[in-house]
């Protein structure tokens, strides 16, 4: 296990070294001039030149891509030229509502998907054939589509939900919310803003289903036929021979190795719903890290980008070592030596 650990952690720094140098190199090479993002298009040729010296702008690429590195490892991933900001605070400020929204919108593919592909793959007829073509609209609907349809109708129309935004900010001259974690449910559930919390729950739950269409139908599909796959093995057909029950057979000897392709596949979407979740994000006017993203790529805004760029990786990496131990824990065949 200590060996695998550290074999998996000397893979994943090369793999974070080769995305920063990918990035750094792609950020180079598409047109634009990142001083002029930052002064302005009427700065003047001096204030440029003082932007590219200031931030070695004018020095060779390979110094500049040797600066980063170091920068990087020492806590300082530059200054966002759209928001004259560090990347790492802009970071420490987008990432945590992403972080809730994504979250929540997993927790519910979860709550949602698996008992889904539960009932398809053990009673067939009727319901799989119902929930086969609920997942794959699901699936194949465009995530933007969805999140407009939700809001006209939940929101616009019938007044369900609000329309956008993190919660009601009239809330804020009369329950000021104490910030922690700038993740807005939990901060408000842990100061007692009780106020703030139930606008932050009604104000998620529109854009975390939209969010969540998809990973749904994955996982249904997926559930389902994992536990059909587990439900014909030999030693299942000899569970039913010996007179056990068909809940009792899946809930000791098929759930738990069917699952096993569900948690990676659950990881991988979260890491990738990090910052593909923009259009979602911009529809609800919801503060994360997929505008933040968007907005630095249209500004050209090179550290900011290689700055998301990395933390996805790091995300991708973390989500892929705990999908291997946890897939170890559920099926005991999987080794990690």
């Amino acid at each position: 296990m200590r060996n695998y650990l550290l074999r998996r952690l000397a893979q994943a720094v090369v793999v974070v070294f080769g995305v920063i140098v990918l990035t750094f190199v792609v950020a180079r090479v598409v047109p634009g001039d990142p001083a002029v993002a930052y002064a302005g298009p009427h700065a003047t040729p001096q204030a440029l030149a003082q932007v590219r010296h200031e931030f070695g702008l004018d020095e060779p690429a390979l110094q500049q891509l040797g600066d980063y590195l170091k920068g990087t490892l020492t806590g300082d991933w530059g200054t966002a030229l759209h928001t004259h900001r560090p990347v790492l605070d802009d970071l420490g400020n987008v990432i945590p509502p992403t972080l809730e929204l994504v979250g929540f919108a997993m927790l519910l593919a979860l709550v949602v998907g698996i008992p889904l592909g539960m009932i398809a793959a053990r009673r067939g007829g009727a319901s799989d054939a119902g929930i086969r073509l609920g997942t794959m609209l699901s699936v194949s609907a465009p995530v933007f589509l969805l999140a407009l349809g939700l809001q006209y109708i939940f929101a616009t129309k019938l007044s369900w939900f609000p329309v956008a935004g993190e919660y009601d900010p009239k809330l804020d001259y009369t329950h000021p919310l104490t910030v922690y974690t700038h993740m807005t449910v939990i901060d408000a559930l842990v100061g007692g803003n009780f106020a703030i919390f139930g606008s932050a729950l009604a104000h998620l739950i529109l854009p975390a289903i939209a969010v969540a269409a998809y990973p749904t139908g994955v996982i249904a599909q997926m559930t389902r036929a994992s536990l059909i796959e587990q439900l014909g093995e030999d030693h299942v057909r000899m569970a039913r021979g010996l007179g056990y029950s068909e809940r009792q057979i899946v809930r000791r000897l098929a759930l738990r190795p069917a699952l096993n392709p569900v948690v990676s596949v659950t990881a991988l979407m979260f890491a990738y719903a990090l910052v593909n979740t923009f259009l979602v994000e911009s529809i609800f006017n919801w503060p994360g890290l997929g505008s933040y993203a968007t907005a630095s790529i249209q500004a050209l805004d090179t550290p900011a980008i290689i700055g998301v760029t990395l933390f996805v990786a790091i995300v991708y990496v973390i989500a892929t070592l705990v999908v291997d131990v946890v897939q170890a824990w559920l099926d005991p065949r999987v080794s990690l030596s």
